[in-house]
C-alpha cells in the first residue's frame, strides 16, 4: 500500500501471480487543512493510518479469498481493529504502568517512576517485534515493507522505477511508522512526566487519553526532523527510529519489489494534475 496525495494504491499479487491493484480517492478528512495543521495533522494521520491499513488488509485478504468464491465482510475486520487498538494499549500503555506501580513504594520521583515505566513499554515493545519476526508470514509481510521504502527512496532519489534500478536502495525511510512509533514511546515519557504521580485510575485514564496528544506531538518531531535532517543533531534523533526499522523490514525480492513499484506507479498517475479541456 502507498499513499500519494490524491488517492491510496494497494496492489496485491493474486494466487495465479498477476497482480491485482485497487486506487481509492483519498477521503477528504485525509486531505483538507486539518491534515496541514500543526497538531492536529497528526492526530488525521494516526487515524488516516488505521483506517486505510485495515481497509488495505481488507482487500488483499478478499484477493487471497477469490478462488475460494468467499470474502471478508467489512464489519469483521472492524471488530478486528477495535480489538486490536485495545489490546496494544494495554499492552503497551497499561501493563507497564502496572508492573512499575509494583515498584511505587521505592519509587518518589515522578520522574524517575515515568523513566521506569517508559523503559519496561519500550523493552516490551522491542520484544514484541523480535517475537513476530519469528512467525513466517510476517517475515514475508515485513519483506513488502522493505519493498515499499526501497520503492519510495528510488522515487525520491529520481532513479527509473525498475526493480533492477531499486534494488540498491535502502529498505529504511526516515517516515516510516516504525520511526513514528519509537518516538511516540519517547514522547510518552515526557508527557506522562507532567501528569506526576496521582491515584491509579487518573494515571490509567492518562494513558489511554492522552494517546492523541503524544501522537501529535510525535508526528511533529518526524515532520520537523525530516525538514532538517541534514544537521547531526536531527540525524541523532532519527538515528534509533531507523535502527528499529531493521526489525521490521526484510529485503524484498524482485517479485515484491514489482508489486511495490505498481502501486508506487499508479500513485504517480493518479497525482498527477487533470488535464483541462
Amino acid at each position: 500500500m502507498i499513499r500519494g496525495q490524491k488517492a491510496v494504491v494497494t496492489t496485491v499479487r493474486r494466487p495465479n501471480g498477476k497482480l491485482a491493484i485497487k486506487t481509492r480517492p483519498l477521503p477528504t478528512i485525509f486531505t483538507n487543512r486539518m491534515r496541514q495543521t500543526p497538531l492536529l495533522r497528526g492526530i488525521v494521520v494516526l487515524i488516516e493510518a488505521l483506517v486505510l491499513g485495515m481497509q488495505s488488509l481488507l482487500y488483499s485478504a478478499n484477493v487471497a479469498l477469490e478462488e475460494e468464491e468467499t470474502e471478508i465482510s467489512g464489519r469483521w475486520v472492524w471488530l478486528m481493529l477495535i480489538f486490536t487498538l485495545s489490546l496494544a494499549i494495554a499492552l503497551f500503555f497499561l501493563i507497564p504502568l502496572f508492573i512499575t506501580k509494583l515498584l511505587h513504594s521505592f519509587i518518589t520521583s515522578a520522574v524517575v517512576f515515568n523513566l521506569v515505566e517508559g523503559f519496561i513499554r519500550l523493552g516490551m515493545f522491542i520484544a514484541y517485534l523480535w517475537l513476530i519476526t519469528l512467525v513466517p508470514d510476517i517475515k514475508r509481510v515485513f519483506a513488502y515493507h522493505g519493498a515499499e521504502h526501497k520503492a519510495v527512496n528510488a522515487y525520491e532519489a529520481g532513479v527509473p522505477l525498475e526493480v533492477d534500478a531499486v534494488k540498491a536502495h535502502s529498505t529504511a525511510h526516515t517516515r516510516c511508522g516504525t520511526s513514528f512509533l519509537f518516538v511516540v514511546l519517547v514522547i510518552a515519557i515526557i508527557v506522562f512526566t507532567l501528569v506526576g504521580l496521582p491515584s491509579i485510575w487518573l494515571m490509567v485514564l492518562s494513558r489511554i487519553l492522552l494517546i492523541p496528544v503524544i501522537a501529535a506531538l510525535s508526528y511533529e518531531l518526524i515532520y520537523w526532523s525530516n525538514r532538517y535532517h541534514r544537521y547531526r543533531l536531527i540525524r541523532a534523533i532519527l538515528a534509533p527510529g531507523l535502527w528499529l526499522q531493521a526489525m521490521t523490514t526484510r529485503e524484498p525480492d524482485d517479485s515484491q519489489l514489482e508489486v511495490a513499484l505498481a502501486s508506487l506507479k499508479r500513485v504517480t498517475e493518479a497525482d498527477q494534475p487533470e488535464e483541462k479541456d
